[in-house]
């Protein structure tokens, strides 16, 4: 239960003293509107302003049981009466930014976005360029001058979206997957090959071998080949070789890190590259 505030029979310093000693309120202040408007009142009451230092303690700490504010904040509001003669909460004014485009500019460029069947942002901002240069729509002047990464930012907007209702955000129309960083996940089953290469070191300014090693990660299969080079030219062959000594269809081809092995052949294509 909350009660309100009424100390209207407090009207001395010395009252105040003795609440202060003997009792402890048995209220609270409903909000901090109401607190600080009893804050100035009490201090304009009591001469704030004019009272020596030990009356002036006897004040703040009567406004600190009353309030339940700390030290910090009765001080801030002390400072506030000191310097304005008020007590009043502040109201907070955000800041807001003009906007650059008007509703207007936004209805433009969502039916132009509409007409032209909602083309990449690139294709969209040339056609606004050309109705402003070209054909010399006045209307459109300020639109044209935005930005490509802006078109993407206002097909966002709310406004926007009433407009061109039928809006469908630019998707690629091909994906390539030419290679995918995971590990083998054979799941019992045989045909799931890890490859890695290894060179033996030059000798005397000469370059040696690299060694091929595939191994099956489930049943442990394992073909070595070796070769002097891994381009693609002398790699292939031997892969093709290496592949085809398994007895059994391979599902996936895993190498180790090897970007040698990162290429679309005819002898790859129905292996996963991962």
């Amino acid at each position: 239960m909350e009660i309100k505030m009424d100390d209207s029979r407090i009207t001395t310093l010395q009252q105040v003293e003795e609440f202060i000693n003997v009792s402890q309120p048995l209220y609270r202040m409903v909000s901090r509107s109401e607190a600080y408007q009893w804050t100035e009142h009490t201090l304009r009451k009591f001469g704030y302003l004019r009272l020596s230092r030990r009356q002036k303690g006897v004040l703040r700490k009567y406004l600190h049981i009353m309030t339940g504010y700390s030290d910090s904040q009765i001080d801030r509001l002390i400072l506030r009466y000191r310097k304005t003669g008020t007590v009043r909460l502040l109201q907070y004014l955000r800041h807001q930014f003009v906007p650059v485009y008007s509703p207007e500019d936004i209805r433009l460029l969502a039916v132009t976005d509409d007409v032209h069947n909602y083309p990449s942002g690139q294709a969209l901002k040339k056609t606004l360029e050309r109705e402003y240069g070209l054909f010399g729509k006045k209307e459109y002047g300020k639109i044209s001058g935005i930005s490509v990464s802006h078109i993407y930012n206002i097909r966002k907007t709310t406004m926007y979206k009433r407009i061109a209702k039928k809006y469908i955000p630019t998707r690629p129309t091909v994906s390539v997957s030419i290679g995918e960083r995971r590990k083998p996940d054979p799941q019992g089953k045989p045909g799931y090959i890890r490859v890695d290469t290894v060179h033996q070191g030059d000798k005397d300014e000469k370059k040696g071998l690299y060694h091929i090693n595939t191994v099956d990660e489930v049943i442990q299969f394992e073909v070595i080949s070796a070769t002097s080079k891994i381009s693609e030219t002398y790699l292939l062959p031997l892969l093709e070789l290496m592949l085809d000594t398994y007895p059994y269809r391979i599902q996936e081809f895993h190498p180790d890190n090897g970007s040698e092995y990162i290429v679309k052949t005819p002898i790859l294509d129905s292996v996963s590259l991962s």
